[in-house]
């Protein structure tokens, strides 16, 4: 006996099997959406997520059920224009999860075509409360993107049209906060455990440098020496970074382009 369709479901289909895919995955399967399909070049992968959201494993285009309602591309972005040559899929949603690649890319496999990208980190195993999760969204009309929307809207609270221009920027402040953020943070901790120092002392810091999101705009919120034109502070800090040459260099323009904001 087949179990009916809960109302308002849609039928998806996912190519990939990485943290967004598995992720988004997730995210609809919980919110009552059937997950037809799995695709990943490496089948262990693909039944893996598949196991977890009652889906079919697939390892080549080849086995694709095309009477999925909407596909989900959550792959790197050379691996999109590659399916862009293999599938033809005229009768479904396809949507990509790229940041910096137009939804363009994937007219040739359907007419109804379109994005939702994330300006979140995803790590696999790590649970997430998606009603938060921030999604920008795109359609290849207005019609796609209001369907689009409604899909989504299933799951997070928090979704944003943006055009493939704002998406660009929106992916290189998202580097910068998240990539750029971590990798300042790491040469801190790199630091730290050098010189004998639990680097957990800091993370009440870098919660409420985050908290202040909450305030308003953040330039006039800048602390530190740099901010108060403190030169002795300054010049003995780069004394202890003498030898490391990069980390010197770093120091120096992020300096310069604190207090730039006062001129």
């Amino acid at each position: 006996m087949s179990m009916s369709r809960p109302a308002g479901s849609r039928i998806i289909s996912i190519i990939g099997s990485g943290n967004v895919a598995t992720h988004l995955a997730l995210a609809l399967h919980h919110a009552g959406h059937i997950i037809r399909q799995v695709l990943s070049r490496e089948y262990d992968h693909a039944a893996l997520l598949a196991s977890r959201v009652g889906a079919q494993p697939i390892d080549k285009p080849s086995l694709i059920d095309d009477t999925a309602e909407v596909f989900l591309l959550a792959v790197n972005d050379d691996a999109l224009y590659d399916l862009a040559l293999d599938l033809r899929l005229p009768s479904s949603l396809v949507l990509h999860t790229s940041g910096s690649t137009p939804a363009t890319v994937l007219k040739s496999i359907s007419h109804r075509y379109g994005v939702v990208w994330s300006p979140q980190t995803f790590v696999r195993d790590l649970a997430m409360d998606y009603s938060r999760l921030p999604l920008c969204i795109e359609g290849s009309d207005a019609a796609v993107e209001s369907e689009t929307e409604a899909l989504f809207s299933s799951i997070s609270n928090h979704i944003y049209p943006l055009d493939f221009e704002q998406r660009r920027w929106a992916h290189l402040a998202a580097v910068m906060v998240n990539n750029f953020g971590n990798a300042i943070n790491a040469l801190a901790q790199e630091l730290s455990v050098v010189h004998g120092i639990d680097f957990e002392m800091l993370r009440p810091l870098a919660e409420m440098t985050v908290k202040k999101m909450d305030y308003g705009p953040l330039w006039p919120q800048q602390t530190g020496p740099a901010r108060r034109h403190d030169q002795k502070t300054l010049d003995a800090q780069r004394r202890l970074l003498a030898d490391n040459p990069k980390m010197l260099q770093l120091y120096d323009l992020m300096t310069e382009i604190i207090q730039s904001r006062d001129r």
